[in-house]
């Protein structure tokens, strides 16, 4: 047996399979324990013969005082000092069987190395353990963990398993690989494998060559227990090695976590910036109410906004659910990485984004009311101004000569005859003037209205309408002044031609009433387009006014016939007395400038608008029947739409609150949900179509229908919002369990107590039915520092940050998740890092860069603060206060 080299030192077993949050430093090897001058073990028979060696070894191996040992060189002296040691084995809960001090201090060497052995086994060995097995068992599977990827190493037990060298040389190489190159050694040289073994061990490892390879390969079956405590002395030297590693990787995943978090925070604060900067760019576009001048201006505005309304805002509609669906991740992952909730910048949270949606929305809505207002307006302006140009055309067509004609004098020079025929034909004028009266008024209240609709024009209409009353008001004047000067000499002259005063009386109101007739007959009055009338039903009545009106203008047509033909036969009586008596008449008729050719030319022009104004109607009544058609087109779609949506929202509802199946097998069901209604899409569109054909028609009611176009987009985007919400909150769900070990029977489970006490089934509780939820889950609210109202109170906080009145689901869930899992904590991370720092309170970039992946370890540097302390080097990092705000107050 080769001798031991014992050092002063303390012994450390640390426990592999559940590592100390701080453990102490890795002490040196357990077989240095007594290297000192003088304390050399060089013979066992002889060395511990006095025991005095024997109690500095328990010493030093144990870590504890042992009594003072007695100073003389007699028997009884020396049987005195081993008792002592042997007692102390004792009381550590070692049997010596059949071991004496005197078998001792005879130098008895069966019984001294039986003493060896039991203080390796029970100071070296019995403290190893690994996954709940310890010393001989826990150290095999140790072995057989950290030397299992290698070729040509099988480890089943310490004797013959160790024969080639292989497996010595495996464990060097799985911690130190730099010592040994594996792939080069052979299973057929295991004396030269052992050799190397044992020589990297002792000349890097501190750890002595306590074997010989000779007598391990030359023995059928090696000693069990010297190669046990050989492999030992790997176990111990490895031991900081691995607690290193595991800290390093403690860290890297805590880092990991959070730079995965700060990328997501980053990705939601430029789309948040994206999204409101698009809001903010839209919407002084919408609050553009600068109305144009002619109607294709605004129907060019109107398109633009359908535009907007199809291509440019649902991608927007798409990227505001998107950004809700990201936070509500980025809430959940920080919750189960136990970080504090993320705030967004001033002014990108989701409440201000939702907030700055509706205000675009709100403008949005009233932006379309003012384009169909102003479209109507300009309808009306262009329909009053056309008809104020038809109106002022027959006036000034009819005025013109008339102010030459009542200045002048003839009735100076004119015969008794000619008098009166002057002055029949002024009355006749006189009458006509009057019949003209309502024309004038007409066009002075159609040019009023036009400019209190603010007619762009309205400058020349004024000016025109001026002039035709400024040139009424003359006509007066002067029809007054003929009169009157008429009236002076009619005394004087008797004769008139009764005839010709009874033709111009006649045939001027008949004249009259012809062109009034022709008037009507080409009024460009347009039915659904009454202003006094907004609903359909009023516009049909109107309508059906119309056609009743020209059916019985039509009926008048035959005594409107006798009248002309009554006109006409004055006119031949004329000839018939001239012809009789024969009288040559000469010139026109003095009492009218109407002639009987001018009766016939109006009676036919008339006779040929009677046909015109017929297919006139005709068309308008095709047109409001096609409109009707849309209307009902519309609503039958709208009418099959609007429930679907409110029947599938509601289905979607039902769906979040269903715990039958698991959580995976309602997130396929969702899917499959969603893709139904994205498919459905194609319906939506075909209203789009229809609800764009009636706005170009100008139908802006339907009484078939309740639904609006704008009710089914928003209940549509509603829907689409809806669906996405409820798959995000079950792959929230999924996560959670994923992260938090819950079983899916446990989420059953709190997804049923929740349905149970959703009293008003809105998928919310208030206080008191969570209170009572909690109760029912076995909760006890009253903690050993807080009574109840208390803690529930301090809970309420947890589940209702905003003091909204409500516990949502996945607030209860989160809430249950934190009460039934751990998370790593600020002060596991500490620990971590103090074991890589070597137990110091700072750690170096050179110590990092060792111990950490380069990404992790350039993370770290960037983030930590200088250690302010006076023992540390220039450089120093304080991982302390690093550790701290990863799990303090967040201002990423």
């Amino acid at each position: 047996m080769r001798c031991f080299q014992l050092s002063a030192g303390v012994s450390w077993l640390p426990d592999i399979a559940s590592p100390s949050p701080s453990p102490p430093p890795p002490p040196p090897p357990p077989h240095l324990h007594l290297t000192l001058p003088g304390t050399q073990i060089e013979n066992i028979e002889e060395d511990f013969r006095n025991g005095l060696k024997l109690m500095l070894l328990l010493e030093v191996i144990s870590g504890e005082r042992l009594p003072k040992p007695d100073k003389g060189k007699m028997r009884f002296h020396k049987i005195a000092n081993v008792n002592k040691a042997l007692e102390f084995i004792s009381s550590k809960g070692v049997k010596l069987v059949s071991i004496g001090a005197e078998e001792i201090v005879d130098g008895n060497l069966k019984m001294t190395l039986g003493m060896i052995w039991t203080i390796i086994l029970r100071f070296a060995i019995q403290d190893i353990s690994v996954e709940e097995t310890s010393a001989k068992e826990g150290l095999l599977l140790w072995c057989q963990r950290k030397t299992a990827p290698y070729r040509n190493v099988n480890v089943q037990n310490f004797h013959i398993s160790w024969k080639d060298g292989l497996a010595l040389c495996a464990l060097i190489h799985r911690h130190r690989p730099d010592l040994i190159d594996y792939s080069k050694l052979r299973k057929d040289d295991p004396i030269g494998n052992l050799n190397t073994a044992f020589e990297v061990a002792e000349k890097y490892l501190d750890i002595p060559k306590m074997l010989d390879a000779d007598d391990i390969v030359n023995t059928p079956k090696p000693d069990e227990k010297a190669i046990m405590t050989y492999v030992s002395c790997f176990y111990h030297a490895f031991a900081g090695a691995e607690q290193a590693e595991t800290a390093a990787n403690r860290i890297c995943k805590v880092l990991a976590v959070n730079q995965e978090n700060e990328k997501l925070m980053e990705e939601y604060e430029k789309l948040a910036s994206e999204l409101l900067e698009w809001i903010r760019r839209t919407i002084p576009w919408l609050e553009n109410r600068v109305a144009e001048q002619t109607m294709h201006a605004m129907q060019q505005k109107l398109e633009d906004f359908r535009d907007y309304r199809r291509v440019h805002k649902p991608p927007k509609v798409q990227e505001k659910c998107q950004l809700e669906i990201n936070f509500n991740t980025l809430q959940t992952k920080l919750r189960l990485s136990n970080r504090p909730a993320f705030m967004p910048s001033e002014g990108k949270m989701v409440s201000d984004i939702a907030n700055a949606w509706k205000g675009l929305e709100q403008v949005e809505k009233g932006y379309e009311e003012w384009l169909l207002t102003e479209i109507r307006r300009l309808e009306r302006l262009d329909h009053l101004a056309e008809k104020f140009k038809q109106k002022s055309t027959l006036h000034e067509s009819w005025t013109t000569g008339k102010e030459e004609l009542l200045s002048q004098k003839d009735y100076e020079s004119a015969s008794l005859m000619e008098i009166r025929a002057l002055m029949r034909k002024h009355e006749a004028f006189e009458s006509d003037l009057a019949a003209h009266q309502d024309r004038v008024e007409q066009i002075a209240a159609i040019a009023q209205e036009l400019n209190e609709l603010d007619y762009y024009d309205a400058a020349t209409i004024n000016a025109q309408c001026q002039g035709i009353c400024d040139q009424w008001d003359n006509l007066g004047t002067l029809t007054q002044k003929r009169r009157e000067s008429l009236e002076r000499v009619e005394k004087l002259w008797e004769t008139i031609d009764q005839l010709y005063l009874e033709f111009a009386k006649r045939a001027a109101p008949f004249n009259n009433w012809m062109d009034g007739a022709m008037e009507d007959l080409q009024d460009m009055f347009i039915v659904h387009r009454c202003w006094c009338c907004s609903s359909v039903i009023n516009s049909f009545f109107v309508h059906t006014i119309l056609i009743t009106a020209h059916d019985q203008f039509k009926a008048t047509l035959p005594e409107a016939d006798k009248e002309r033909m009554a006109i006409m036969g004055i006119h031949n009586e004329i000839l018939k007395i001239a012809q009789t008596y024969g009288i040559k008449v000469v010139g026109e008729n003095l009492y009218t400038v109407l002639s009987p050719q001018d009766i016939s030319n109006k009676w036919e022009a008339v006779k040929q608008l009677v046909p015109m104004r017929d297919q006139t109607l005709q068309e308008e009544v095709a047109r409001q029947q096609s409109n009707e058609r849309l209307r009902r087109q519309f609503a039958a779609q709208a009418n099959i739409i609007g429930p679907w949506i409110q029947t599938k929202m509601e289905e979607i509802s039902h769906m979040s609150t269903d715990i039958a199946g698991s959580l995976e097998e309602q997130m396929s069901n969702l899917k499959t949900y969603e893709q139904n209604i994205i498919n459905y899409k194609s319906n939506i569109d075909k209203l789009e179509g229809d609800h764009q054909l009636s706005q170009e028609g100008l139908i802006f009611d339907n009484k078939h229908t309740n639904y609006t176009m704008e009710h089914v987009r928003v209940g549509w985007e509603q829907l689409l919002t809806t669906i996405a919400r409820t798959i995000n909150e079950v792959e929230n769900q999924i996560l959670t369990r994923d992260a938090k070990g819950i079983s899916q029977e446990q989420l059953n489970e709190f997804r049923a107590s929740f349905n149970h006490f959703d009293r008003k089934r809105n998928g919310m509780m208030d206080p008191d039915d969570f209170r009572a939820c909690l109760i029912s889950m076995g909760y006890d609210l009253v903690s050993a520092f807080s009574p109840g109202e208390v803690e529930f109170a301090r809970i309420m906080t947890l589940v209702d940050p905003n003091n909204t009145g409500v516990v949502t689901f996945q607030a209860f869930i989160d809430f249950m998740t934190r009460e039934t899992a751990e998370t790593d904590t600020a002060e596991q991370v500490m620990a971590s890092f103090k074991i890589l720092a070597s137990d110091k309170l700072y750690i170096t970039v050179e110590e990092l860069r060792r111990e950490l992946p380069p990404e992790q370890a350039e993370y770290c540097i960037s983030r930590m603060t200088k250690y302010i302390g006076g023992d540390a080097p220039p450089g120093s990092l304080d991982y302390i206060s690093f550790s701290s705000a990863l799990y303090g107050e967040s201002d990423l």
